[in-house]
């Protein structure tokens, strides 16, 4: 998913900000959000021996999509135009990187369409991760209890799985 699918032309707002003018940089295959101070700070450095600059916001795949990574949720969050929002015995299921089946499922923003690109809520309104809507917001209201609803990318209990993995 896109931070432009998820937030569509909010997307400006990250770039204009009032605290001063952040952009976003390509750096192995990655891109970088940071704000023009560090820049100017991480170019003094050879970009062979640069390992990241600023938040990571994603990653370009060997066949040119690009992931986006959970780094990005904080930023994205505010600026979000569709929104889901999980009941609070489907935020663990969530949080173990399963898809958000309709029975778990508080609210959903009106007018989101099947396949826009959502940002993840727990009913406290603290952004859990990303997911891409399996059905519309009209179609979640007559579904079947056990339908998936929204379809699991990232979450913040990545840290802790792929912290097990390297160890």
């Amino acid at each position: 998913m896109t931070g432009k699918k998820s937030i569509g032309e909010n997307i400006k707002l990250l770039v204009d900000r009032q605290d001063g003018a952040y952009c976003f940089r390509l750096h192995k295959d990655r891109v970088y959000y940071l704000s023009e101070d560090q820049l100017k700070i991480g170019s003094s450095a050879a970009g062979e021996c640069l390992l990241s600059i600023g938040s990571c916001f994603g990653k370009f795949t060997k066949s040119g999509k690009f992931h986006l990574h959970v780094t990005a949720l904080d930023y994205l969050a505010p600026y979000a135009k569709h929104k889901v929002w999980l009941k609070s015995s489907a935020e663990q299921q969530f949080l173990y990187g399963h898809h958000v089946m309709k029975s778990g499922l508080g609210r959903i923003t009106e007018s989101t369409e099947q396949y826009q690109g959502v940002i993840v809520y727990n009913m406290n309104d603290l952004p859990l991760g990303f997911g891409v809507a399996a059905k519309s917001t009209l179609n979640c209201r007559n579904c079947d209890p056990m339908t998936i609803v929204v379809f699991h990318q990232a979450d913040t209990g990545e840290y802790i799985r792929n912290e097990d993995a390297l160890t």
